[in-house]
């Protein structure tokens, strides 16, 4: 190859690299995705490897729990958070690549029951005690557990579930989301994008108000060491930037970041 040629391929390889462009097709992207976004994720995953090429191979679970796994270099590409103080600390910890977080998702925490007539518009429920058990993910390890638990106790009712026993800790908000959906418990707080669909949101529900607890930004961030880097940098450029990923997003039940 003349030298010419040779260094317009290394300039075209480098503009694809600074703009996260692929520079080849068909690469496997490792994401590495919170358990309440894992469906949204699922739905974004045939758009975009139709706009790109590339595959997004998905491995979800409880945030806290897939940071241990990358503190302990675990091959993932691309860390899809439920909170922004991960992806924050992956960075300051040099595991993750400085300038690339962003929030492509803000959360939104919903009790829930399959049962049509179990919750009121006020959540009466709750402050009744007329249930057996309520489900919430881990508050250590899961956000949406974090955030129930701030809802309890702001309503003053956390003291009181915890001395009866009556709350059932899922290792993830997918896991407690089961356990509801399977009628093992009777209701629960689960993300609102687990349970809606194009008809509304089946069974019952309260949207606790905003300020009872502490917002749920998702953040995403590029991975340190990753193995298909300029294509993780060209998914994670599209869901930020892309039309059609935002509207995904927002009919899922979130809140763009």
């Amino acid at each position: 190859m003349k030298q010419s040629a040779l260094r317009r391929v290394w300039l075209l390889l480098g503009w694809l690299a600074l703009w996260g462009q692929p520079a080849l097709a068909g690469v496997d992207i490792r994401v590495a995705v919170a358990a309440n976004f894992t469906a949204t994720l699922e739905a974004l995953a045939g758009p975009y490897e139709q706009a790109s090429g590339n595959r997004l191979v998905i491995s979800p679970g409880a945030t806290g729990a897939l940071y241990s796994q990358i503190a302990n270099a675990a091959p993932f590409d691309v860390f899809l958070a439920a909170d922004e103080l991960r992806p924050r600390k992956l960075v300051e910890h040099g595991m993750a690549v400085a300038g690339t977080a962003f929030v492509y998702a803000q959360g939104i925490p919903v009790l829930w029951s399959p049962d049509a007539t179990l919750i009121d518009a006020e959540a009466g429920v709750l402050r009744q005690g007329q249930f057996r058990y309520l489900a919430i993910a881990e508050p250590r390890t899961a956000p949406y557990g974090a955030a129930a638990r701030s809802v309890l106790e702001a309503l003053g009712l956390w003291d009181s579930l915890e001395r009866r026993r009556q709350l059932v800790r899922g290792s993830s908000v997918a896991q407690t989301h089961s356990q509801i959906a399977s009628g093992a418990i009777e209701l629960g707080f689960v993300a609102l994008a687990q349970v809606q669909t194009a008809q509304g949101v089946p069974g019952s529900y309260w949207i606790p108000p905003a300020d009872l607890y502490a917002p749920l930004t998702q953040g995403a961030v590029l991975l340190s060491g990753a193995r298909a880097t300029a294509a993780a940098r060209h998914f994670l450029r599209w869901l930020q930037d892309d039309a059609e990923a935002a509207a995904i997003i927002e009919a899922a039940g979130y809140r763009r970041g």
